[in-house]
């Protein structure tokens, strides 16, 4: 049976609702990179990042080449940066919608103390 829609889409948000894997898709967005550069880039260890990795891949969100010894990470397609910066173009909004509401809360709270 057909998985629905609504659901491959839940399930492709899981997959980027990790801090490491935003951060490595990030870092990949200006080109492919070797391992030993997300490594050195990221405060995670080894294994960990080799996790991550492995649920990018299995989602297809990047691509894996060899070179030699050196395995290259690069963004599977451009969607993904496009979806980045989507993603920060909205984060923007709301941070700036909920900024807007602080001097009425420091007012209401303000009031309150006052009562």
């Amino acid at each position: 049976m057909a998985v629905p829609l609504y659901q491959a889409k839940a399930e492709f948000f899981r997959t980027l609702g990790h801090p490491a894997r935003i951060r490595i898709l990030e870092l990949l967005q200006d080109g492919p990179l070797p391992v030993r550069d997300l490594l050195a880039s990221l405060d995670i260890e080894a294994s960990s990042l080799s996790q991550q990795l492995a649920v990018l891949r299995r989602t297809n969100l990047v691509t894996a080449t060899r070179d030699g010894n050196t395995v290259v990470y690069a963004l599977a397609t451009p969607d993904v940066a496009e979806l980045l910066f989507a993603a920060r173009r909205i984060l923007g909004d709301v941070i700036t919608g909920q900024s807007r509401l602080l001097p009425e809360l420091a007012a209401t709270t303000a009031r309150e103390a006052t009562a």
